[in-house]
């Protein structure tokens, strides 16, 4: 898409350049780039960030915080986007996430899911991921490994959520290609009880090539297109 007059050539720049790098990997995966979705993640940008991506083409945009989903959604409710919320989600802001999400890629305990479950409104259907944690910080994000079945099948059992998948984040400590390659054996587990629960998300600028290796299909990436985001008052 040409870029227009308000849209900075250096936002569009970054864009590009991230796409190549991404269609690169696939490829060099035995991939087609068409399998794999690029989230923009627009943390701490203005709404006014998320507008000259749409421009450029961006559809799918993620947020880490309810607050700032809630206020960027409703503020740019005219635009096609497609809203992920990929933060840790706490059980009272379940409705309010519910509301601005069109996914959610942090389902990590039943409580949420239950939560987000009782937030639907008439016969809406919420896409969802869990978020496994591949660390040994039981404080960090995501269900342990083990459990990962046994929440996603609880997951099923909510009628107004549909499971997509798995999402992660690689731990800083160890390689992401051995991280990757451990979620995808999980998320193989994951399939084996909802067979349509194909999504993985994974993969930030520093680790997307090996994660699409691994057999991502969406992919989280901020600052490398966003560039560095703005101090907060």
């Amino acid at each position: 898409m040409p870029v227009g007059a308000s849209v900075p050539s250096d936002l569009a720049a970054r864009l590009s350049a991230i796409d190549e790098r991404i269609a690169d990997a696939a490829r060099a995966a035995g991939r087609s780039p068409a399998e794999i979705t690029r989230i923009v993640v627009t943390k701490f940008h203005p709404a006014s960030l998320v507008r000259d991506l749409h421009a450029l083409g961006v559809h799918a945009v993620g947020e880490n915080r309810q607050q700032e989903l809630t206020a960027k959604e409703t503020e740019l409710a005219g635009l096609d986007l497609e809203w992920h919320f990929i933060g840790q989600g706490q059980t009272n802001k379940a409705s309010a996430i519910r509301r601005s999400a069109d996914v959610v890629h942090s389902v990590d305990r039943d409580r949420f899911a239950d939560a987000l479950h009782r937030a639907a409104v008439d016969d809406d259907v919420l896409d969802v991921l869990v978020q496994v944690n591949l660390t040994e910080d039981e404080g960090r994000g995501g269900v342990a490994p083990a459990s990962a079945v046994a929440l996603a099948e609880h997951v099923l059992t909510l009628p107004s959520l549909r499971l997509r998948g798995v999402m992660a984040v690689a731990p800083l400590d160890e390689e992401p290609t051995a991280a990757f390659d451990r979620l995808r054996r999980i998320a193989d587990d994951v399939r084996s009880v909802a067979h349509e629960a194909t999504w993985i998300s994974a993969g930030m600028t520093g680790d997307f090539a090996e994660a699409i290796a691994a057999g991502a299909t969406h992919l989280r990436i901020g600052s490398a297109i966003t560039g560095p985001r703005p101090a907060r008052g």
